[in-house]
């Protein structure tokens, strides 16, 4: 069976690149049908055959990054396609093209859409073979224990709003490592569209100052084997293995 692949890399969020990729549709002549969805992470649509044209299956995944959202998009078809072409090597010329066309409009209208979300960002502020933990002190989740973070303000990049709200929460310069995950959040988050921002976590070290809490009940120290007993927040508690796994590896290493 023909097949293509294509990879572009998403200045924009889980939640934007997926819904911009699916508002957009794609670049064929003819209907496709959603077969599975699983926002924001995967989708594949697909066509079957009638008269002049073959079996099309277009699949996309989103994988995110340090720098933003990788979509990878796999094309699949049988016989002829797009008008009954019978040249294959034609078709597929034809076929990047235009989807290499589609991808740069795509990945453009998602980093406008982007501008428009509300951005949380989040640390695993790591210490030897432990991590920070805090426990919300006010709102609908007071009690429950998260790490540290919050929004991106206008005007920020996401580290630069990490290491200030560290500043701010914690007291302490935060100097980020590497990317953790992206968890999606329900809900509306400072005014924008519901279900529209995530939740984007680096692990960091503490550069200069002491942890103090600023804004938070209690803070803690915790060893991997410790994270999975607290009371988490919900769009935390997705991101304790990768946490946990970067904590056996530093121990180990």
């Amino acid at each position: 069976m023909p097949q293509l692949r294509f990879s572009t890399l998403v200045e924009a969020p889980l939640t934007v690149a997926f819904d911009v990729a699916r508002a957009l549709g794609r670049p064929w002549g003819r209907p496709l049908v959603e077969v599975e969805s699983e926002r924001p992470f995967r989708d594949v649509y697909a066509a079957g055959p009638r008269r002049g044209q073959g079996r099309l299956t277009h699949t996309r995944r989103f994988t995110p990054t340090a720098a933003g959202t990788v979509v990878d998009e796999q094309l699949d078809w049988e016989s002829a396609l797009l008008g009954g072409l019978a040249d294959r090597l034609w078709l597929r010329r034809r076929a990047a093209r235009a989807m290499r066309a589609h991808l740069d409009a795509y990945a453009a209208a998602a980093a406008r859409r982007a501008l428009d979300v509300v951005q949380v960002v989040g640390v695993a502020l790591v210490e030897g073979d432990r991590v920070l933990v805090a426990q919300r002190a006010d709102g609908p989740f007071a009690g429950c224990w998260e790490f540290p973070g919050g929004k991106v303000e206008a005007g920020e990049s996401d580290l630069e709003g990490l290491v200030r709200e560290c500043r701010e929460e914690l007291g302490v310069e935060v100097a980020p490592q590497a990317f953790l995950g992206e968890v999606p959040l329900d809900g509306v988050v400072g005014g924008g569209a519901p279900g529209a921002s995530t939740l984007r976590v680096w692990w960091g070290r503490v550069a200069a100052g002491v942890v103090t809490p600023h804004e938070h009940t209690e803070l803690r120290w915790l060893r991997s084997e410790e994270l999975d007993g607290l009371d988490w927040i919900a769009a935390d508690r997705p991101l304790l293995p990768a946490v946990a796994g970067l904590l056996d590896r530093l121990a180990a290493g």
